[in-house]
């Protein structure tokens, strides 16, 4: 009879870890603090700016002189859609191809984001919580 218990409480508790895992990106939210992005290049890390996320809401990266706060969404998928400017990420003809969030990293909650620049090439940046 502890044999089928102890089957059941296995499943159980693999059900509430799986459950957690994905609870992050079933919010539809980044954990709120800022956000330091980088971009390597050159054999150097460049340094782009801090974007600082609150609940639905996100601001800068200031070091393109980006005010304001914005909305932004992510899926079940951990895809972040920006509904407003993203300093230099959206300036100069430059646009977002995609930036895709990582919350299960042991190193923290990050995302990267994915630019197209005006001449047509990509160039990818991360972005980790500090």
């Amino acid at each position: 009879m502890a044999f089928p218990i102890r089957i059941l409480l296995s499943l159980l508790l693999l059900a509430s870890a799986v459950g957690k895992a994905g609870a992050d990106f079933a919010e539809g939210k980044l954990p709120d603090g800022v956000y330091h992005c980088e971009v390597y290049l050159l054999g150097l890390f460049l340094n782009l700016g801090d974007i600082t996320i609150k609940g639905n809401v996100y601001s800068g990266p200031v070091t393109f002189g980006t005010s304001g706060t914005y909305n932004y969404q992510m899926d079940a998928n951990g895809e972040i859609s920006w509904l407003g400017p993203l300093g230099g990420y959206t300036s100069g003809g430059n646009s977002i191809s995609l930036t895709q969030a990582t919350l299960d990293d042991p190193g923290g909650p990050s995302f990267d984001i994915i630019m197209k620049q005006q001449d047509g090439a990509f160039t990818a940046s991360t972005c980790t919580k500090h």
